[in-house]
């Protein structure tokens, strides 16, 4: 069964295999060798392996059970390789196509164009079965793969291309017609790159390479600018009234997608007039021009969102929220809050574009001159608006340096557009402040640096970066590979460097023990709470359980977990996962996340759990590393992931373990192997996260006015009371009574010292103990009787 060209090109050692596989594709009643059952097709060559492929694309679903496996087998060997075809096998997909076409009502045309682009020899000639194809295609109501019909129509003659574009242009609309005859235009090679980004539906995003290749191409870059603009037309031309207004019926189905399509070419080549655009789209499509609540374009506006889930840009993400602040309908908020989440991971990893920020036609001084924030300040009439820019922006009113409770009447009644604009400018400013933090916090995998001089001018100098940039701690290149780091509370705290000298986030990994806890201490003396955790964030270093599994690690593997908490913390996280569920394929996954620029991918295996008591519970698993290599992932060994790119992955299973494990859960009363489990992990040794909320104790806990009844005792926090003395888990937060370790059950508690105590980071866990502290250092003046009767049982 095996062709005598095939045969004789064969260039590995397998001949044999490739041969059995062929008889098994082709003839149902093929008996394969129990060694065929699950081949090793990685020494078969790329030739052979194309001409496997268009023999498998002729079994259908319906086939025998041999045949069934063989196409399995191939297919799951051509994933992560470029399979190559001779001349002939280039023809023969096509026949394949139109049989498969005329049987089944459609066809992957892009199995064509890609057996094309890969072909070995000379390219034959498929004019008359892509004529053929393109025929089939157009009696259908809806052509399901239009780009690669047009670079099948363009393979016959001029004759059919015109027909496909007729027909393709046919009651789509102006946007989605100039997009055809666009591709239509191009050359036979450019318009096979054009057929990869076609798309089954919107949710799925065109591949990587495919938008790249068509932001390269001058032709569709101006089309992008052409047909954003024109959405940007009708949106404006709907809330003036000349278009009637009808709810997400602004643009149709394929417009959302060409939309989607133009706007990430654009996003991803950065250009300069994207935000004014978004000024326009964004509230044009939000926002309906009377009072319902209901969206000109609820599609498109989650459309943005998912282009800006694969480029985003800071102006980008803070229209966004600006638009989310402002939207009527009731689940669109949250909605966006959910994809905001991916967008925010993606900026930061975005590092040439994350950190830029507006210039402001305002004064501006910083607030008491130091890391504090600072003010901004506009003549407004004869009084002057004041905006204040801490870890947020709020506005306030000014006369004679006499600061005002509310708006001035004169300013309000005269002045009314301005009062519109200084308030939208906060808003902006809010979700500005929100997407800096995230890009800065993001820039730490792919160890971003920036040049000196930038960084002074337009980081640590601008005024709504101030108060975040010199709350942290920052390295600065002072001579070749020696750093030194500093916390830039005040211009006299920067160094003298060169402006091209390099400027990076410090983080932990790098320094020595003893330099970390000088920048801790330095933290709690001087009240900083940085914008997120830096001197005190956790490091994770291969352990020699990891060197010996090599390529996996356990260290999170084997815990029971509220399912949809990790699950919302997959997503706050920026992972990717399927839901689990009790239904056919939702035992099981791998959550997911990209890391340092797209070179590293993370995966974490978790699955479905039986439930109890009504809880949705899954069980956690290994965690493997991939990187990026020759457009595939290829799995890596722990010990090739840089340091740094694994301790903060680490970090994040830390996080989504230690945050839904059922031992932090102090109410749990499950019995069986989920109380097992319970009373192991609630007070088990201290995983890394817990080990910097120890270290936080150490200093924190000298300052408080219970220092005396309070000791830190490995994995505990010690209390003293006036009826008993306590243990205060610091991983769960769970307490044990002395002298018995009888287990005490709060499951709330007022804040720690009233909220006065001062953390150098935001850290629930760390609250929650210090209250339980504060409780149960004064356990004599307790009323709430359900702990009571805990206490006084074994007292």
């Amino acid at each position: 069964m095996l062709d005598d060209a095939l045969v004789a090109e064969s260039r590995t050692n397998d001949v044999g295999l490739a041969a059995r596989l062929m008889c098994a594709l082709t003839d149902p009643d093929f008996v394969p060798e129990e060694r065929d059952r699950h081949p090793d097709l990685s020494q078969v060559s790329d030739e052979e392996l194309g001409s496997l492929l268009v023999a498998a694309y002729r079994v259908d679903a319906s086939a025998p059970r041999t045949m069934a496996m063989a196409r399995f087998a191939v297919e799951r060997a051509s994933e992560g390789r470029r399979p190559r075809y001779t001349p002939d096998a280039c023809r023969r997909m096509f026949e394949v196509l139109v049989e498969w076409h005329e049987e089944h009502g459609w066809a992957d045309l892009t199995r064509g164009l890609d057996a094309l682009e890969h072909c070995t020899g000379q390219l034959p000639d498929v004019s008359e079965p892509a004529r053929t194809l393109v025929g089939l295609c157009l009696e259908k109501d809806r052509a399901r793969q239009p780009y690669a019909l047009l670079a099948v129509a363009g393979l016959a003659d001029e004759g059919t291309l015109r027909a496909a574009v007729r027909r393709l242009s046919r009651d789509v609309g102006p946007v989605v017609a100039d997009e055809i005859a666009v591709i239509a235009g191009l050359s036979p090679a450019e318009q096979t790159l054009s057929s990869e980004t076609d798309r089954g539906h919107r949710f799925v995003p065109p591949l990587a390479h495919a938008r790249r290749r068509s932001a390269d191409n001058p032709g569709y870059v101006a089309f992008a600018r052409r047909a954003l603009e024109a959405a940007a037309d009708r949106t404006d031309a709907i809330r003036a009234g000349e278009i009637p207004y009808r709810a997400d019926k602004a643009f149709t189905d394929r417009e959302i997608t060409t939309l989607g399509q133009a706007l990430r070419v654009a996003l991803q080549r950065d250009e300069p007039w994207l935000p004014e655009l978004f000024e326009r789209l964004l509230p044009g499509i939000a926002l309906a021009p009377t009072t319902a609540r209901t969206l000109p374009s609820q599609a498109l506006l989650y459309e943005v969102v998912r282009a800006a889930q694969d480029f985003p840009t800071p102006e980008l993400v803070s229209s966004i929220r600006t638009v989310r602040r402002t939207v009527r309908h009731a689940g669109v908020p949250k909605q966006l809050d959910k994809m905001l989440k991916k967008v925010d991971a993606a900026l930061a990893e975005r590092t040439e574009v994350a950190l830029r920020l507006p210039r402001l036609d305002f004064e501006t001084a910083p607030v008491s001159g130091s890391a504090a924030g600072s003010l901004l300040r506009r003549a407004v009439g004869d009084y002057r608006a004041v905006v204040t820019v801490t870890d947020t922006a709020t506005l306030t009113w000014e006369k004679d340096g006499r600061l005002l409770r509310s708006v001035p009447v004169p300013v309000r009644r005269d002045h009314t557009a301005q009062v519109k604009e200084l308030r939208d400018l906060v808003k902006r400013v809010n979700a500005q402040l929100v997407t800096l933090v995230r890009a800065l916090e993001g820039g730490f995998t792919v160890d971003a640096v920036h040049p000196y001089g930038w960084w002074r001018t337009e980081l640590a100098g601008h005024p709504l970066a101030r108060t975040l940039v010199r709350r942290l701690i920052w390295e600065i290149e002072v001579a070749p590979g020696e750093w030194r780091a500093v916390l830039p509370g005040t211009d006299e705290d920067l160094p003298d460097a060169p402006d091209d000298a390099s400027v990076r986030l410090w983080h932990p990994i790098r320094s020595a023990p003893d330099a970390v806890r000088a920048w801790r201490d330095l933290l709690l003396e001087r009240r900083i709470q940085q914008p997120f955790k830096q001197a005190f964030r956790e490091i994770y270093l291969l352990t020699p359980a990891e060197e010996r599994t090599r390529v996996h690690s356990h260290r999170f593997a084997a815990h029971l977990v509220h399912y949809r908490t990790m699950f919302a913390l997959f997503r706050a996280r920026g992972w990717k996962s399927d839901l689990l569920g009790p239904w056919d394929g939702g035992d099981g996954d791998e959550a997911e996340r990209t890391l340092a620029a797209g070179e590293w991918r993370v995966r974490f295996f978790h699955t479905w759990a039986d439930g109890a008591h009504g809880d949705e519970l899954a069980s956690t698993d290994q965690v493997r590393f991939d990187r990026w290599v020759q457009d595939a992932w290829q799995e890596a060994p722990l010990a090739d992931v840089p340091p740094l790119v694994f301790s903060e992955a680490m970090r994040d299973v830390d996080l989504f373990v230690g945050v839904s494990s059922i031992a932090a859960d102090p109410d749990w009363t499950a019995g069986g192997p989920h109380r097992t489990y319970w009373e192991r992990a609630s007070f088990a040794e201290l995983t890394e996260s817990a080990k910097a909320r120890r270290d936080a104790l150490e200093r924190i806990v000298p300052r408080l006015k219970i220092a005396a009844r309070c000791t830190l005792d490995g994995r505990f926090l010690t209390v003293r009371g006036d009826l008993r003395t306590y243990k205060i888990h610091l991983g769960s937060a769970n307490i044990l009574m002395e002298p018995d370790d009888s287990y005490l059950c709060v499951v709330a508690a007022r804040r720690p010292g009233d909220g006065k105590v001062f953390l150098p980071f935001e850290d629930d866990r760390l609250s929650l103990i210090l209250s339980k502290a504060f409780l149960l250092a004064a356990d004599s003046t307790i009323t709430d009787e359900s702990i009571l009767v805990q206490i006084e049982r074994g007292a």
